[in-house]
């Protein structure tokens, strides 16, 4: 089957895979990103390629007269769709996920920064990737957008303020809208970006209340990245192993 790779769209140069990068590596993953904040013009293919992930950005998802890689986007997860192999959205990710099912995108209800209590649906508890979740988790969150779960996903979390949280559609397809990618030494990161400073501030987000509840409840969402990304991975199958020929 040659070398199993997966496809990564990168919107800026601080949404990363985080901690599900070197899960892909153990798993004798190649990943190769398409930033499309340094080539816009990109116009990648799924040739070669296992899977796709669409990390989180900036932007909102019907912004492609600015961001015209956005419908270049769109057009790739749908193909990912027709091959059936598997797709993971987080954040924006998710939107363009859910767009192409036909899903309502648009402002939440207020932007959800920080560390927000999630609450698992019915139906994840027999989800293969999201049934680890307990009823109700602390998962950090960035973001002023959110989906409507579209009629053809199954509703697998929800909080307060955002009913869209995650879906699946399919067998192997999940769109996140929570950062459950993140770790201490990311979020951070994006606590002291400058342009993320006047964000918080704008909404009246205090960075130190946030660098408290990471305190609290970073531990508990590495271990939850760790299994539902393991259970994510292993939508691939299993690592294919090189035999060497006996003497």
């Amino acid at each position: 089957m040659g070398t199993r790779k997966i496809l990564v769209f990168q919107h800026v140069a601080w949404e990363i895979l985080g901690t599900l990068d070197p899960m892909f590596r153990d798993s004798g993953f190649r990943i190769r990103y398409v930033n499309f904040d340094r080539k816009p013009e990109a116009r990648p293919t799924l040739s070669r390629y296992r899977g796709l992930i669409v990390l989180g950005g900036p932007m909102n998802v019907d912004q492609s007269d600015r961001y015209p890689h956005l419908l270049t986007e769109l057009r790739v997860i749908e193909q990912a769709l027709e091959r059936e192999i598997p797709v993971l959205g987080i954040c924006l990710g998710a939107q363009l996920l859910a767009k192409v099912l036909g899903g309502e995108v648009g402002r939440s209800a207020r932007p959800e920064i920080g560390w927000v209590a999630v609450e698992r649906t019915e139906a994840s508890r027999n989800d293969p990737v999201l049934w680890n979740f307990a009823e109700r988790e602390m998962i950090f969150q960035w973001h002023g957008d959110t989906f409507e779960v579209p009629r053809s996903g199954v509703h697998l979390a929800r909080s307060s303020d955002c009913p869209g949280q995650a879906f699946r559609y399919g067998d192997k397809v999940y769109g996140f809208q929570f950062h459950l990618e993140v770790d201490e030494a990311l979020i951070e990161r994006w606590l002291t970006l400058p342009e993320h400073r006047v964000l918080l501030e704008r909404h009246g987000f205090c960075v130190d209340e946030i660098r408290r509840a990471t305190a609290v409840h970073v531990a508990r969402g590495t271990e939850l990245a760790r299994r539902t990304f393991g259970a994510f991975v292993s939508l691939f199958g299993p690592r294919r192993v090189t035999t060497l020929p006996s003497r």
